[in-house]
């Protein structure tokens, strides 16, 4: 099981996360949603490991076990968009490569580069870039992001099936309708539950 506790966190005088406890389901899609610079994103990069605690622990997960999808895309310029893929996949389970780009319905665009592709396009190459990634937990910052309704619902059965921990940040309401569970904030600070 994967937790917070007792969680602190500031940047200068700005308490982020005041006392947070939380505990990620073990499987399922979960939501964080809530106002813009509310903490959403630092609680994310606390479970990737990417930001430390000044008090509290996170337990259940090492950050080698999480694939972590930014808010910006991060594609490499100069490689395909098959490349995008093989790039992070082990050389046992490339040949899957394919599969990502059907979920993310970029069939046919293996040889493009991100300057030539739609900004939603992009987005989505980045999603299923994460998730070839591997991992105990994935952490999506925003995933759904210029994707247009239809696709962000086969995307998000597409989450469910992975039968692992999602935590994901959105504002969108037909996402929150979707999710296995969802966590609101009003903050910061992020307070204990």
């Amino acid at each position: 099981m994967i937790c917070l506790e007792h969680v602190n966190l500031s940047f200068g005088e700005k308490q982020v996360l005041d006392d947070f406890t939380l505990t990620i389901p073990e499987t399922g899609v979960t939501v964080l949603s809530g106002p813009s610079g509310c903490g959403k994103t630092t609680l994310l990069r606390v479970l990737a490991g990417l930001e430390t605690p000044d008090r509290g622990r996170v337990t259940g997960i090492t950050p080698r076990e999480t694939a972590f999808l930014f808010q910006e895309d991060r594609l490499l310029p100069e490689r395909t968009v098959l490349q995008q893929l093989t790039d992070v996949m082990d050389k046992a389970h490339r040949a899957d490569a394919h599969r990502w780009l059907a979920l993310a319905e970029l069939t046919g665009e293996e040889h493009a580069l991100p300057r030539e592709l739609s900004g939603g396009m992009g987005r989505r190459l980045a999603l299923v870039r994460t998730l070839a990634l591997g991992g105990e937990l994935y952490l999506l910052d925003e995933p759904f992001a210029g994707i247009d309704l239809p696709r962000q619902h086969r995307l998000m059965a597409a989450l469910k099936a992975l039968n692992k921990p999602v935590v994901l940040v959105s504002h969108e309401s037909e996402i929150l309708e979707l999710a296995d569970h969802v966590i609101a904030f009003d903050g910061p600070p992020l307070c204990i539950l």
